[in-house]
């Protein structure tokens, strides 16, 4: 997979499908490497002709690793944060959604379909508010404004998130701790096995491993905090919303909330669906994609 230097750093990112197709930029979630996007939703976007970039977000996968700043504990963070101290991550959501903006400005990309999922529905967010002429049609998948109002995630999933391991652990011990995370979030009866799920965080791990990443991007979360009145009430491209109803880590009031706050939005609830992309929801949630981004697109026609 290349490389390319993009906002003073390096970011790693893969291209499939027609050369000649509108462009797709898949912005993943926390902690979450460009290898997550899966290869049938990757075949399903290529099929309909569109042209699909994915990337490691910095702190992540083989992109720019932040070695040696520290992320601040995430509780106090979070109390400091309330009472309006900003500043404290080593970098913030702006940051973030600008490295998405500089590279495909470095691959010579115009504008774009943007589709981002948690985390990256929030940078996808800031994304469109900052760069408007960058963006063809925004979908935002399980995701939320962080206004403080909203529902928070369930108290277990917090506490995993929140927490560190006292000592390095081996693959083995990641990989059960890694498990026992997806199965607090993910889609019950998802369509995958135990097996399958394994694999995909066995290759994850050993495409790199860096703990301290994620911290860093928790922090940058925290710290750019309510999205709504910066960023998600001035986005003026048209917006699908996606939402599992089952959600216990992005409650489905947050898909609710993006959707309230940007003028136009459609809205789809999927029962059943948790914080994943399920291999049985798949199909439907690549369709409504589909048809959003080509219904924005003069050069691809709907095949709805």
């Amino acid at each position: 997979m290349p490389l390319i230097s993009a906002n003073g750093i390096d970011l790693e990112y893969e291209i499939d499908g027609p050369e000649s197709g509108p462009v797709v930029l898949l912005i993943m979630g926390l902690a979450a490497q460009l290898t997550f996007w899966s290869p049938e939703f990757i075949a399903a976007l290529t099929g309909a002709g569109f042209r699909v970039i994915r990337f490691d977000n910095r702190d992540i996968g083989k992109s720019h690793k932040f070695h040696g700043k520290r992320a601040p504990n995430p509780v106090l963070q979070m109390i400091a944060r309330m009472a309006g101290v900003r500043g404290l991550a080593p970098y913030s959501l702006v940051d973030m959604a600008q490295d998405a903006r500089a590279l495909l400005e470095k691959l010579g990309v115009g504008t774009a379909h943007i589709v981002g999922v948690s985390m990256g529905g929030m940078i996808a967010q800031v994304l469109a508010a900052r760069a408007p002429e960058k963006i063809k049609s925004l979908t935002i998948i399980m995701s939320s404004t962080k206004n403080p109002a909203l529902p928070r995630a369930d108290a277990e999933i917090t506490r995993f998130l929140f927490s560190r391991p006292k000592k390095a652990l081996s693959k083995a011990e990641e990989l059960e701790r890694s498990m026992y995370f997806w199965g607090l979030i993910g889609t019950k009866q998802s369509g995958s096995s135990d097996d399958e799920l394994r694999a995909r965080l066995a290759a994850a791990f050993d495409r790199s491993h860096y703990p301290a990443g994620p911290r860093r991007q928790l922090a940058a979360i925290i710290d750019t905090g309510d999205l709504r009145k910066e960023h998600t009430t001035r986005i003026k491209a048209p917006a699908l919303v996606i939402h599992g109803a089952a959600d216990p880590l992005a409650p489905p009031a947050g898909g609710v909330d993006i959707a309230r706050n940007i003028k136009g939005a459609d809205l789809h609830m999927i029962e059943g669906m948790g914080h994943d992309l399920p291999k049985k929801f798949l199909p439907a949630i690549s369709r409504l994609i589909i048809d959003h981004m080509s219904a924005h697109d003069e050069r691809v026609a709907s095949t709805a």
